[in-house]
């Protein structure tokens, strides 16, 4: 088989007097492997802040400049979002290299990985509002071809080129907010239809790559052998993006929904923010959150504070949530799978007695409240002995001259919805 031929990029980025400005970088490499690059070089300056005209340095540009000659390097990627004048006044001093901030990088993945409409739409807004403000005068855009709504062709008198441009990107947000808006009500129906059927939701979060659609397919494994129900998985960051939901049955008649999210990574770009709340909307629906943690990277407590921040962004609040640490198996030092407290597991996906005790922690949480309750249900409300069998754990089931007798573990909505036929034993 023919290799492909990676794409050679130069990665850079100014410290800040930063903590975890290692750390940073190590994942912008990772992020241009996953953007299909190969890593060359990498090049840091220290500084307390980048220059505001150049970001780096002249002499540190004249060093990436001769760097990118020696490797054959044809792009350069920097670990921050750069301002308009920065990439400006750097692609003077680079000559031909390719500048890439760390949003127009991150955003790059997305489009690449995007597989179902919504998600797509989401990134090019996304996308859009990054270059909204980076249009310059004279640049031919090609807007004209991606379609986004009308009014493109009256151009207005004395309209300059680059307000046309930015006219045109205003217009195909407009127009595609408003396509996802009408995609959002469909999904917030659909979501309806499922809080009536009263089955508890369970979401998936955390940071990219940490095991979440590993976990989903590990659980799914365990109680459901159908393939088809699997969902994409690969040792990448942002591996995938679409929220997949899938129902969870166990032995005892138990069941509820599971969603695996889209990860989370350190400076997330705020047009993602935005764009990716509705993507998030299970996980602010949800009865419970489990936060996936690779418990295998050194910096996981970093994770846990990012996807707790943009939890908070996204005004994920006030949900129970188990602290799922996740790849124990490639620590020598731990002990798995281990309970600690209530809300804390330490595990890994791939591991069955880890998937039960996980389910055994979900279970406690969501029907915590449940309770046996015993119904004489008429024949003639012959609908919900169906549901009762449909939806809850039962104990018993016998026939009577008036009805069908059910002992059933229901959850306190359940019990409500059917007091009427609740008898004593």
């Amino acid at each position: 088989m023919q290799e492909m031929n990676l794409t050679k990029v130069i990665v850079g980025g100014v410290s800040q007097q930063q903590d975890s400005f290692d750390y940073d970088m190590a994942e912008l490499t990772e992020l241009a492997k996953a953007n299909n690059m190969t890593v060359v070089a990498t090049v840091n300056q220290n500084l307390d802040k980048p220059i505001a005209a150049t970001y780096f340095g002249i002499g540190k540009i004249d060093e990436i400049r001769q760097l990118a000659e020696e490797n054959e390097a044809t792009v350069l990627v920097l670990n921050d979002e750069l301002t308009p004048s920065q990439i400006r006044n750097l692609e003077k001093g680079l000559g031909k290299l390719i500048l890439m901030d760390r949003t127009r990088l991150i955003l790059a993945i997305f489009a690449n990985r995007a597989k179902s409409k919504e998600a797509k739409m989401q990134v090019q807004i996304a996308r859009l509002r990054y270059e909204l403000p980076r249009l310059r005068a004279g640049e031919q855009a090609n807007l004209m071809q991606q379609g986004g709504g009308p009014g493109f062709a009256n151009r207005g008198s004395g309209e300059t080129k680059l307000e046309l441009n930015q006219r045109t990107i205003k217009n195909q947000i407009t127009h595609l907010n408003h396509e996802l808006k009408t995609m959002e009500t469909a999904q917030q129906t659909m979501r309806k239809q499922r809080d009536k059927t009263t089955i508890p939701t369970v979401a998936l979060v955390g940071y990219t790559n940490a095991g979440k659609s590993t976990t989903l397919n590990g659980l799914l494994r365990l109680f459901d052998e159908q393939e088809t129900k699997q969902v994409f998985e690969k040792d990448m960051l942002f591996a995938t993006l679409d929220t997949s939901v899938r129902e969870i049955n166990l032995p005892d008649k138990k069941k509820f929904l599971l969603s695996d999210t889209v990860g989370f990574i350190n400076k997330l770009p705020t047009q993602l923010i935005k764009a990716f709340r509705s993507t998030l909307a299970e996980a602010a629906q949800a009865d419970l959150l489990i936060q996936v943690i690779d418990f295998s990277d050194p910096h996981y407590e970093e994770m846990i504070k990012v996807t707790e921040k943009t939890l908070n962004e996204m005004g994920v609040t006030d949900i129970p949530m188990i602290y799922a640490y996740n790849k124990a198996d490639l620590r020598k030092d731990t002990r798995y799978p281990l309970q600690n407290g209530e809300h804390n597991l330490v595990y890994a996906a791939n591991d069955p007695a880890s998937l039960k005790l996980l389910t055994k922690m979900i279970t406690a949480t969501l029907f915590a409240d449940m309770q046996q309750v015993t119904f004489l249900i008429p024949f003639a409300a012959g609908k919900w002995v169906d549901y009762l069998n449909e939806n809850t754990s039962i104990v018993e089931q016998t026939y009577t001259e008036t009805g069908t007798k059910i002992k059933a573990n229901v959850l306190p909505i359940d019990h409500e919805r059917l007091s009427q036929f609740e008898i004593t034993d």
